[in-house]
């Protein structure tokens, strides 16, 4: 069997199988949710250890016809950059299992049964290699989070839930009236097939059909990432959602978006990619200061977070739109460090909203000193967060703005920014929470880190570690497949130095 196949296979099957679990033992529920997680993160590590890092085009791939009339395949395949983020999914869902062990009460076979088809889903978004057979991974992985938020969520979950949902579906809607555009168009759902034909001359789109499809597919992204001003249903899905389903979303759903821009948008449509770059830049920017800013303001510790979110996601944007190989690569690295760190943070917040039962900043406060392990790991990951150097989110953030000031340094000054406010507002959240006097609810209600939670919080750790000491051991299969983007898309910017002509020279001419 494809390898690929496999790891689809795995959740699909865990969650059908979970589905038939009786009601009345949640601990089979929990104890098979883990089981197969830990399956599918154990088969997809044979994916880096077969991966030809040598090479830029797709790797492990299966096409075979699933529909005849439209012609749809069931093609896979994973690239440099879809192969970490496809790890990423599978190592996050034993952790949110992990997390969920004691804080999922009610409807326990359901919550994880969900869990494992959103798992479905994501390994499917990054390995679809066709227009059609990627649309239906996106909308299944839409399904089971919305039940997440809506089922296991806190006081306004129904409210987080439909606004989650109907912002997704709309930006749906216009990718799949762009992706049916294309195929009456080209006669083929198939991605490679597209790339071909638009390499070779034998499709081409006319500027204003292409900017219009481009238009479609970013709009669908962007809700998605989300970027600057469609952020404003992630807060309330991650304030409203149980902790499992914010690391979810926020570490990996949120790169369903700038993996889409990548790998869609860029390579089918340079000219209206390059055309709208200045204004997404734009939007970019503002979103990194803005999400700051507001981050710094939040009485709200996940609200905090999710705005950082928003922050530091306009940072992938701008390291996209920079057209250059440094801002590409530094912007899928951050897309994995986000993916990290925030889920770490989300993570741990949950941790001390299982023990306190608030979210709120003011009700905490000298936590260090009940709980010093939690405070440490909690440290460890804000200064992984803000960007120090030897953690991960360090060297992200430094390649997005090399990348940015190769192609206009006005705008590394302004994203710089952004990192600045970031270690005021993380800094401050820790100040405020860890530091001071702990008063009688928390000296009753903050015991330190068990057994299981710190199997939860460690492969964080380890992996904050190592992705800021021994980057090159995950950039160059991305470096390969960014560099493949940047041909496809003709819109490779080098870095050049022009040397004003002195005046001697000019009056030769």
């Amino acid at each position: 069997m494809n390898l690929l196949t496999l790891l689809l296979a795995l959740p699909l099957a865990g969650f059908l199988i979970a589905l038939l679990l009786p009601r009345s033992s949640p601990h089979a529920s929990r104890t098979w949710a883990l089981g197969i997680s830990l399956l599918t993160f154990v088969v997809s590590l044979a994916l880096p250890a077969m991966f030809d890092r040598g090479a830029a085009g797709n790797q492990f791939t299966l096409d075979v016809p699933w529909i005849s009339t439209p012609e749809i395949h069931y093609h896979v395949a994973v690239d440099g950059v879809g192969l970490w983020l496809l790890l990423l999914s599978t190592f996050l869902t034993p952790i949110c299992v992990l997390i969920s062990w004691r804080s999922i009460q009610n409807r326990v076979k359901e919550f994880f049964a969900f869990l494992l088809l959103l798992e479905f889903g994501l390994i499917g978004v990054f390995i679809a290699q066709d227009l059609f057979l990627f649309y239906v991974f996106w909308e299944v992985s839409l399904v089971p989070m919305y039940f997440l938020v809506g089922i296991w969520g806190h006081e306004r979950r129904i409210y987080a839930a439909v606004k989650f949902f109907l912002f997704t579906m709309a930006g749906s809607v216009l990718m799949l009236a762009a992706i049916i555009y294309v195929y009456n168009r080209a006669g083929t759902f198939s991605y490679p097939v597209l790339l071909d034909m638009l390499q070779s001359g034998r499709l081409s789109f006319a500027p204003q059909e292409q900017l219009y499809l481009f238009l479609a597919f970013f709009i669908a992204f962007a809700i998605k990432v989300p970027i600057f001003p469609l952020h404003t249903w992630l807060p309330d899905a991650h304030v409203e959602a149980p902790t499992a389903g914010s690391v979810m979303l926020a570490s990996v759903m949120l790169k369903m978006g700038t993996y889409g821009i990548l790998h869609f948008c860029l390579p089918l449509f340079p000219s209206a990619s390059r055309r709208c770059a200045p204004w997404i830049v734009v939007l970019a920017i503002i979103g990194i200061i803005y999400g700051a800013l507001v981050s710094m303001v939040q009485p709200n510790m996940k609200k905090l977070v999710a705005y950082s979110s928003v922050s530091h996601l306009g940072f992938v944007i701008l390291g996209i739109f920079s057209f250059t190989q440094l801002g590409l690569d530094g912007a899928v690295y951050q897309m994995l460090n986000h993916g990290i760190s925030t889920g770490a943070l989300f993570v741990l917040v949950g941790l001390l909203y299982e023990r306190r039962h608030s979210l709120e900043i003011k009700d905490y406060g000298g936590v260090s000193t009940v709980a010093p392990w939690l405070a440490t790991v909690f440290l460890i990951t804000t200064l992984a967060s803000i960007g120090l150097p030897t953690l991960n989110n360090f060297v992200g953030e430094f390649l997005v703005l090399q990348g940015a000031a190769l192609a206009n340094y006005t705008w590394a000054v302004y994203a710089a920014i952004g990192v600045i406010l970031s270690a005021c507002y993380m800094l401050w959240l820790y100040q405020r929470v860890f530091y001071g006097e702990a008063g009688e609810q928390v000296r009753s209600h903050l015991p330190d880190m068990n057994l299981r939670e710190w199997a939860a919080v460690v492969p964080l750790v380890v992996m904050m570690v190592w992705m800021g000491v021994y980057s090159q051991s995950f950039l160059p299969p991305v470096s390969k497949t960014t560099a493949r983007v940047l041909s496809q898309a003709q819109v490779n910017v080098p870095f050049q130095v022009q040397l004003r002509p002195n005046t001697e020279v000019a009056r030769a001419r």
